[in-house]
């Protein structure tokens, strides 16, 4: 069995695949700090709850991480505890697709995984558009070429935003409303926050195939909200909420 880590600004998802299956997967908050005892303690005794993850022997892992800050106690956590050394998504790794960009080194981690599970499981030419503490739009050709990304605020940061900024604005629940004819504060910012990520989604989209001439272009969501956005609009093909973990294991798979 292999460990997929995809460390983002707000969570750590962890996923454990056998072979191609994925079997379990587990969150740890990014923000607080830890040592490589706590990552590596919190890591096994998660895995020690998986029936499955328990009566196999885990003999690999890999990490794409856009938080430098973790990366050091992480890695030595699942060496220290797990006797795995982590692969590590960047510059040098086989990933099954060229990043076409001025400067490559710029684009994340997990914008790159995205890439590869997208290209791998849908074909090119493909956006992906993924629904994290920022909204990222990536194009990947038909010919396995990362040529463009357009980045967002996430509805989280929005949202915490309009609460955090403003004296009157009440922290809210996201989903959307039952009309964006609002009545009531709550209501009101649930509409603002969910249409307008709605009529972003689709902007971008019609804009992205306007400016590339990719007419055929497939749209795949992924990511935290990307569930309720993709329900709203006939404009995202396909939502699937294990994209990056998968993108790890296929860029495992092609380095091991």
């Amino acid at each position: 069995m292999i460990l997929a880590v995809d460390v983002g600004n707000t969570n750590i998802t962890v996923g454990v695949f056998k072979k191609k299956e994925l079997i379990t997967t587990f969150r740890i908050t990014t923000k607080l700090p830890r040592t490589s005892d706590e990552y590596g303690l919190l890591i096994t005794e998660l895995l020690g709850k998986e029936k499955e993850a328990r009566d196999e022997e885990v003999n690999g892992a890999i990490i794409a991480s856009v938080v430098p800050a973790v990366m050091h106690s992480l890695t030595n956590g699942i060496l220290k505890y797990m006797g795995i050394k982590p692969l590590t998504v960047g510059p040098g790794l086989r990933t099954g697709i060229r990043i076409d960009t001025p400067n490559p080194r710029e684009i994340g981690a997990d914008r790159i995984v995205d890439a590869v599970a997208a290209y791998e499981i849908y074909g090119g030419p493909v956006l992906v558009i993924d629904y994290g503490t920022a909204t990222t739009y990536d194009l990947i050709t038909e010919d396995g070429r990362f040529i463009a990304g357009i980045t967002a605020p996430g509805i989280r940061i929005s949202a915490k935003a309009l609460w955090e900024d403003t004296a009157k604005l009440p922290e809210i629940e996201i989903k959307k409303p039952a009309s964006i004819l609002a009545k009531d504060t709550i209501s009101s910012m649930q509409a603002g926050l969910m249409y307008g990520q709605i009529g972003q989604t689709e902007y971008i989209i019609d804009a992205v195939k306007r400016e590339s001439g990719f007419k055929e272009l497939k749209v795949v969501a992924t990511g935290g909200l990307g569930r309720l956005i993709s329900s709203e609009t006939d404009k995202i093909n396909d939502y699937d909420p294990e994209l990056t973990l998968t993108g790890l294991r296929l860029i495992y798979d092609k380095n091991r």
